[in-house]
């Protein structure tokens, strides 16, 4: 009997799925940032992380779905693929929750706080302009400079957690993953 192929089931779309997300997570909040942080000057830097993000955060709240369309089963309860499978009760804290709150992550990311954060931007930038002066120049800046920069640091740490939120998932993830490879 002739075995179908491999390219016509989940798996391979599974694992390269999740690996695009792990890799893309780990570079970017790892590496690309600080390095495009170090290499270019402010305005060049906040022009390319602003057309990054929204396809790094698409990314994000992409690929948990079709991680979760994708999913593997096959457990030592022989549990059902797809979505089926993941809300078996099983897969719940390995499986299901991760893949949640990647998605969860990313969306909020997208939806919420990138638009908060790209307007914060924008107001910082029309106040640079009515003070004559940077926001990240040396001190004093006016009071409404200050209450920008410091919403702007609220949004970019939360943004920050939530991202660091969608690695650490993606690592439980893939260590729940690997156990189905034992």
């Amino acid at each position: 009997m002739p075995k179908t192929s491999i390219l016509l089931s989940p798996a391979p779309y599974h694992v390269l799925s999740y690996g695009t997300l792990l890799g893309t997570t780990f570079f970017h909040s790892f590496i690309n940032g600080f390095v495009q942080f170090k290499a270019l000057p402010r305005p060049q830097f906040a022009a390319v992380q602003s057309k990054l993000f929204p396809i790094y955060f698409g990314i994000q709240s992409a690929v948990p779905l079709i991680l979760a369309i994708t999913y593997p089963g096959g457990g030592p309860h022989n549990d059902s693929a797809g979505i089926t499978g993941l809300l078996e009760v099983g897969n719940r804290w390995g499986f299901l929750v991760p893949i949640a709150t990647m998605c969860a992550s990313g969306l909020l990311n997208l939806l919420i706080l990138l638009p908060a954060t790209t307007k914060c931007m924008a107001e910082r930038y029309s106040q640079e302009r009515k003070d004559g002066k940077k926001s990240y120049d040396p001190a004093p800046h006016s009071q409404e400079m200050l209450a920008l920069n410091k919403r702007f640091g609220k949004l970019h740490g939360i943004s920050s957690l939530l991202n660091l939120t969608t690695f650490i998932a993606a690592i439980v993830y893939g260590v729940s993953l690997s156990g189905r490879l034992a």
